[in-house]
């Protein structure tokens, strides 16, 4: 029985998160910073690795496939890097252009989960 009211207090439905606001801040502040800095420093340290292993080895063929390893990791470092950006981005501007209750409800939850 206390473990009901546990949960019906720590779940507030009638929030802009319709009770999902734990799981919109783990991701706002938990995932996305994670997305955001730690896969490319990740990316960028293992670019170097490569570009070392690269100057090291005297394998032309070896290197230009090395050359094209490194390159696409460092695109996919800036384009994860920019993603939790991009994703703001979208949610703010969709709860500023529509005229949609739940669209803009949905927007608020996103940039304001735990407020009412």
């Amino acid at each position: 029985m206390t473990f009901f009211l546990i949960l019906d207090e720590a779940i507030n439905i009638e929030s802009n998160c319709y009770g999902f606001d734990s799981i919109i801040r783990v991701i706002k502040e938990g995932i996305f910073p994670i997305l955001q800095i730690a896969i490319p420093i990740i990316l960028i340290v293992l670019c170097t690795f490569d570009l070392g292993k690269a100057v090291i080895s005297s394998d032309d063929k070896e290197n230009k496939k090395t050359i094209k390893r490194l390159i696409r990791r460092l695109i996919y470092a800036i384009l994860i890097f920019f993603f939790v950006t991009v994703v703001n981005l979208v949610f703010t501007m969709i709860g500023n252009i529509t005229e949609n209750e739940d669209l803009i409800r949905w927007s608020n939850c996103w940039n304001y989960p735990m407020e009412e």
